[in-house]
């Protein structure tokens, strides 16, 4: 009894987390009763009908403009644009706030009812008398507050996925103690399957929630997802007391200004060359709630200087003018993700072909499946979704064991080598879309097809092979890419960081965007029909994929460089571990 108190006192206890998690209640955690695989599945359910929902909803829903809202092609495109851009900046948001003030389990509960109610009213503006548009003969016309109505449901939801999409992946992580081997060997695992739970959801939604949508009606087609939406929500809720917390450490942006500030105000200071000398509590704990204590790093030795004790800072101390030593490494830690983080642009610029380019190239090609079904060219994701429902588990269960036998590495490959390899693997989809671009072109010649309407005697199953190569590259890409920031981020800061790693899909979007605009305006000089015409068959779209391999090529060297030169983020209680 007297070693069992002894160890409650200095922390020693096995029977709790040695990470600083809590329970529902704020008290310790005790391991046998919460978190692990056992808080797990209602997260991952979770995660995968909030997919459902919201790619049921968003994936046919530039249609729904055109038909219940009378758009026309360009207006119904940019108003999607726009609200997918919101879907992708509302995270910052929602990250600020689980990290500084509410903690990631109450942002994602708040938001969740937000997100439904958002969905329930998108359900209502297709479904109920004076909501919904009143159409004859195939023509709607929407009164502006039924415009209203679907751009506030809209928005809503926009608002909505800002609190769970930068929390539910960390929050997931949370669940799993770092200082206790078997269970930081299980979160490499968690990360695995909850992008396979993403994928899940996502298959469902562009296979029968299209056809419900096309086929049935938009008020079973939006309806269906928000039932969903609401079992994802009781499915989280039900898993409260088991679920581990991290206790907000408050604003990390002002944690980042305040040592911006103080390196400024000490600039003519010198930073002594032991690092032992620079200002931290003596106290085990940081003073950021929810964080443990960084070692000084090499690097930046500018922002060291926050750090640097002065007469005057004995005198009167100021936060804005001494900063902790971790203060500072936290700020070192974001600096150094930012160049990981800035190669996922160009890969994530790859991924949004399948919604463009992939999807005009499939529009020429037969999409017949016997005499009486045709597979339109934007269901082809699917495969996308199956490839990578697939690669998971034999990643999971054959590539990392066998990797851990050649590497030593309990993960398998380091994150870094993991989304190396992801890199590399999005050329080979690039190549793929650009050789079966050159038969197409082929064909056309040889038939003689170059102002035909009709489809191109391709079956649109060669397409499936650059759609699997692009799951598999996510696999290696995406989902170490979702490890990499949650354990390199600073403790306090890391709904923040999966934020900024979400940012990457936007600017990939806007990056694919942009070089369309400059192919075009390049290659349509002199009146030619340019790379990407209106007719494929009189274009150079492989031109457009070739460019994309070389942008991916040059994009997988320089992250050569980035990935050799990154420094690893350690804690005074642990040791470096390559991840």
């Amino acid at each position: 009894m007297h070693l069992e108190i002894a160890g409650d006192m200095d922390g020693t206890d096995d029977r709790y987390t040695k990470d600083g998690t809590t329970d529902i209640h704020g008290k310790p955690a005790l391991k046998k009763n919460t978190g692990n695989w056992k808080a797990c599945p209602y997260i991952l359910v979770n995660e995968c009908c909030e997919r459902l929902a919201y790619y049921g909803m968003s994936t046919n829903l530039v249609n729904f403009m055109k038909d219940r809202l009378n758009q026309g092609n360009a207006e119904a495109a940019n108003n999607i644009t726009n609200w997918s851009g919101t879907c992708y900046a509302t995270p910052l948001l929602g990250a600020f706030l689980a990290d500084a003030y509410l903690g990631r389990y109450w942002t994602i509960f708040t938001f969740m009812i937000v997100y439904i109610t958002g969905m329930t009213l998108l359900t209502m503006t297709a479904s109920v008398e004076g909501l919904k548009p009143t159409c004859h003969d195939g023509v709607c016309h929407p009164t502006n507050f039924q415009k209203g109505m679907v751009f506030l449901s809209l928005y809503l939801i926009a608002l909505g996925t800002g609190g769970i999409k930068p929390c539910v992946s960390s929050f997931g992580a949370d669940q799993f103690d770092e200082s206790d081997g078997s269970e930081k060997k299980n979160k490499t695992s968690f990360f695995n399957w909850f992008y396979f739970s993403i994928n899940v959801g996502a298959l469902i939604a562009s296979s029968v929630l299209v056809y419900i949508q096309n086929n049935v009606g938009w008020g079973w087609g939006f309806g269906v997802p928000t039932v969903a939406m609401a079992i994802a929500v009781v499915t989280f809720f039900s898993g409260t007391q088991l679920y581990r917390h991290q206790k907000p450490g408050g604003s990390p942006i002002t944690r980042i200004l305040q040592v911006v500030v103080a390196s400024l105000r000490k600039s003519g200071s010198k930073v002594a060359a032991d690092k032992s000398l620079l200002f931290e509590v003596p106290e085990k704990e940081s003073v950021i709630q929810g964080s443990r204590k960084l070692e000084s790093t090499d690097g930046f030795k500018f922002l060291d200087k926050a750090a640097v004790l002065t007469q005057d800072d004995k005198d009167r101390f100021s936060s804005w003018r001494l900063c902790t030593v971790t203060q500072v490494e936290e700020l070192k830690s974001i600096l150094r993700l930012l160049p990981i983080w800035a190669s996922g642009i160009v890969f994530s610029a790859v991924y949004s072909q399948m919604g463009t380019m992939f999807v005009l190239q499939g529009n020429t090609l037969d999409p017949h499946i016997g005499p009486n079904f045709k597979l339109p060219a934007a269901s082809l994701s699917i495969f996308d979704c199956i490839s990578v429902i697939i690669w998971v588990p034999v990643y999971d269960r054959i590539i990392v064991p066998v990797a851990r036998e050649f590497t030593g590495n309990q993960r398998g490959f380091t994150h870094l080598t993991r989304m190396g390899i992801g890199l590399l693997i999005s050329v080979f989809s690039m190549i793929a879309a650009g050789i079966l671009e050159v038969v197409r072109l082929r064909v056309v010649a040889s038939h003689d097809m170059y102002d035909s309407d009709g489809y191109i005697p391709i079956s649109i199953f060669w397409q499936v092979p650059q759609y699997f190569i692009v799951g598999a590259a996510e696999v290696f890409k995406s989902v170490g890419q979702l490890e990499f920031f949650y354990d390199q981020a600073p403790d306090a800061m890391r709904s923040l960081c999966s934020a900024l790693a979400l940012t990457t899909v936007a600017l990939g979007n806007y990056l694919s965007t942009v070089l369309v605009i400059l192919v075009t305006k390049i290659t349509t000089k002199d009146g030619k029909f340019g790379w990407i015409p209106e007719n494929l068959n009189r274009g150079h779209l492989d031109y457009f994929f070739w460019l994309l391999a070389i942008l991916s090529l040059v994009n997988f060297a320089v992250y050569l460089l980035i990935a050799k030169w990154y420094t690893y983020k350690k804690t005074t209680d642990d040791e470096v571990v390559l991840v």
